[in-house]
């Protein structure tokens, strides 16, 4: 009886692992090249979402994420997100943003931190802005999501 627990639990564990694996390999999460990939995909989606005025690009962002923008209170939850988005997009001032990344940190499990530059054109395709950001990512059922967004500008307010 013992002997069957004890093949019991160890087929448990190696289920667990190999479960894991699987996952990894699905999502195309294996490792952090592989979050680097997904990363690199949302970002693309983000900037076309972004020049067509899309909402969807809420969805991008986990559903309790935070974006931390410079000089105002934190942005919580996708409904703020879709507020933010919206007015931004109906002022009319901004055309597109883009974003490189230069590192990634973290072990690809759970959470990884996105570190790059950004710039923001206006509708007449000149730079508006740039500056740094870091963004927490966090593996959920749908894949990498944006849970923590923080950016600042590498210009003096005027």
């Amino acid at each position: 009886m013992k002997q069957n627990n004890l093949l019991t639990a160890i087929a448990f564990i190696a289920f667990i692992f190999i479960y894991a694996d699987c996952r990894a390999q699905v999502d195309g999460t294996a490792g952090l090249p592989g979050v680097k990939k997904a990363i690199e995909n949302t970002n693309a989606l983000y900037f076309k979402l972004f020049a067509k005025k899309n909402g969807a690009i809420v969805d991008l962002y986990s559903d309790d994420a935070c974006l931390l923008a410079p000089n105002m209170p934190p942005i919580a939850g996708k409904k703020a997100l879709k507020k933010d988005f919206e007015d931004t997009f109906t002022a009319g001032k901004v055309k597109g943003v883009k974003f490189e990344t230069t590192n990634i940190y973290g072990d690809g499990k759970e959470y990884v931190t996105e570190e790059g530059t950004w710039q923001v054109f206006t509708t007449g395709g000149k730079l508006l802005d740039d500056g740094k950001y870091l963004k927490l990512w966090r593996l959920t059922k749908t894949g990498w999501k944006i849970f923590r967004d923080s950016f600042n500008s590498n210009h003096k307010m005027q």
